[in-house]
């Protein structure tokens, strides 16, 4: 008998790295950080968060700046793993439904403008 393949679910995880600059042996303490949202399938919640870890530290790298100091872009963890309802469009990662007083009379506190 064959093995039944388990179903795959969407996943999106919010990855945070940081950029740690090294100049004669001592390491910056205010970092510039990058805050970064992957989408993927997984089996599971815990597939998912496995895959999330990987992919973070897969894209940790290395360099020497300008200046001579080394440049550390390093993965600090999953800040978020959602998991994304069957119920999503495809190209929708996430939804919530809430009760708000007025939303639309509202819009202009609720929604930044374009030009934020």
């Amino acid at each position: 008998m064959a093995k039944r393949r388990p179903s795959l679910s969407r996943y999106s995880a919010a990855l945070l790295f940081q950029y740690r600059v090294v100049t004669d042996g001592v390491a910056n303490r205010r970092r510039t950080c990058e805050k970064r949202i992957i989408h993927f399938q997984a089996a599971d919640g815990r597939a998912a968060l496995r895959h999330a870890k990987k992919r973070g530290r897969q894209a940790e790298h290395k360099w020497k700046n300008k200046d001579g100091g080394q440049v550390f872009f390093e993965f600090v963890g999953v800040r978020d793993l959602i998991g994304c309802d069957p119920a999503c469009e495809p190209d929708e990662v996430w939804y919530q439904i809430v009760e708000m007083m007025t939303p639309m009379e509202r819009r202009g506190i609720l929604i930044p403008p374009e030009s934020e």
